[in-house]
């Protein structure tokens, strides 16, 4: 049955940098296409920064500093309110870009990818009001201070997530900043320029700069004026951003890839956990760093795993995003498809068995960046599929033989974002939790929680956001001796 249809709005178009209080000009006018994922059309145009409207962007930072790292507490929770008022009224102006842009869902644009933005400023508000800025130590007073300029660099698969989740903790520490967000999906970082000029923030504490990785990315994260740099993204992209950084020794946090791992012990309730690991595969058409992807199951079970994950593959109603019944939408990009394309070829080339899904796109749906969700089974962590981060609808079905093998096998990678345990034993699921090299762990399908920190171990990245975590990377710590009351 066919759902009701959000309208398409007309085209969009973003050729001005947000710099200093005021929509300004590029230094050098160079635009690109922006292009709708469902249609493969182009829905809007930006224009590409250079090094020199980045340097225009610090300076304005810059010059912002002091200013805004000198204001109260309170005069920060009112702006954090401010923006908080702004947005609710903008909210699905919000999400319809989102949906747009990078392919989401209605639903999944709205109700998560969008709301995502005011639950992490509110957050960031009601952490201020009791943050620990200063700290009693014997005779020293420990006090913690804005760190300066931050360049924040945010991605295109939660694009209203990650950039709420840098610039309310920087705005809640006091610090400047520049942002760049992903040239995949920007027009949601415009409309949230427009959200933080209408709420009041001082000209220069918040600064945006469209473009792409090497024009605007690499000038930020080595530019001399930057304390400090937060970057999502993929793990090749942080290295580089990192190598970037060293030279001016400025800090860098990072959240990357992931391959997590859904460990389903010989306990647990086994159609319910494997359908919801299944499903949370494929929730954001698999574009999820902490997306449970390799699913590790009692080898004895391996086979009716296979086959209830794929009943739940072929259940996922793909299609038009702007259809409101559509659970599964595009993956952002033809490079993005090309590449989840590649690594379900090499997945049957290397001797794993497609269960569900397989290359191509689903039936009916000749146009747009569409994926079948896929499953493949009798998968070893030494396959291409087990071993690099697709960014797709693509399930990895591993067999274990015991508790030990599973706890290996997961620990087996590069990465270390996200693990998943499920058990009948919520003990037994906390030993194995407390075993796994990640950042996060979820028992029994537990959701986030927005005041726990979220980073990763490994090659996942380093840092923490959420929460009084997230605040606290955008400060720095100063002792001083001798203090008395």
């Amino acid at each position: 049955m066919r759902g009701s249809i959000v309208p398409e709005p007309g085209m969009r178009e973003a050729l001005k940098f947000y710099i200093d209080g005021q929509w300004v000009d590029p230094v050098e006018p160079r635009t690109l296409d922006v292009v709708n994922p469902a249609t493969e059309a182009v829905m809007g145009r930006i224009s590409l920064g250079s090094p020199a409207d980045v340097d225009k962007a610090v300076a304005a930072a810059r010059r912002a500093e002091a200013g805004f790292a000198a204001t109260s507490r309170e005069q920060r929770i009112e702006l954090l309110q401010a923006i908080l008022t702004v947005f609710e009224r903008r909210h699905d102006e919000v999400a319809e870009a989102i949906m747009e842009e990078m392919g989401a869902p209605w639903k999944l644009a709205k109700y998560a990818q969008a709301e995502s933005g005011p639950e992490h400023i509110a957050a960031a508000r009601d952490l201020l009001k009791d943050f620990a800025f200063e700290e009693r130590l014997g005779d020293a007073l420990v006090v913690r201070e804005p760190i300066g300029v931050c360049a924040l660099i945010t991605p295109w698969n939660w694009p209203m997530n990650q950039i709420a989740v840098k610039v309310a903790p920087a705005l809640a520490a006091g610090c400047t900043m520049v942002l760049k967000p992903s040239e995949i999906a920007p027009f949601d970082a415009v409309l949230f320029a427009e959200i933080l000029h209408e709420a009041g923030v001082p000209p220069g504490v918040f600064n945006l700069v469209n473009g792409d990785g090497p024009g605007v990315g690499s000038a930020l994260s080595a530019h001399p004026d930057v304390a400090m740099v937060s970057f999502t993204g993929s793990t090749r992209a942080g290295v580089a951003v990192a190598q970037n950084a060293a030279p001016t020794v400025k800090r860098v946090a990072q959240e990357l890839g992931g391959k997590s791992a859904n460990i389903i012990l010989d306990d647990a309730d086994f159609a319910k956990a494997v359908t919801r690991g299944a499903r949370g595969c494929f929730d954001n058409t698999g574009q999820s760093c902490n997306a449970p992807t390799r699913m590790l199951v009692p080898a004895e079970r391996a086979a009716e795993a296979a086959e209830i994950a794929a009943a739940a593959a072929n259940a996922v109603t793909v299609g038009n995003p702007r259809d409101e019944q559509v659970r599964m939408g595009p993956v952002a990009s033809e490079a993005q498809w090309r590449k989840v394309q590649g690594l379900i070829e090499t997945a049957i080339a290397e001797g794993a068995t497609l269960a569900a899904g397989g290359p191509g796109r689903p039936d009916g749906l000749e146009t747009g960046f569409y994926v079948k969700p896929t499953v493949f089974a009798d998968v070893n962590n030494t396959m291409t599929i087990a071993r690099e981060e697709v960014f797709g609808p693509v399930l990895a079905i591993l067999p274990y033989d015991d508790e030990d093998d599973a706890v290996a096998i997961a620990n087996d990678t590069p990465y270390g974002l996200s693990g998943y345990v499920s058990s009948g034993d919520r003990e037994r699921a906390m030993r194995v939790a407390a075993r796994l090299r990640t950042g996060m762990v979820h028992i029994n399908g537990a959701h986030l929680e927005t005041l726990a920190p979220f980073g990763g171990y490994k090659q996942s990245g380093n840092g923490r956001e959420w929460g009084a975590y997230g605040i606290e990377e955008f400060l720095e710590v100063k002792s001083i001796y001798g203090y008395a009351d």
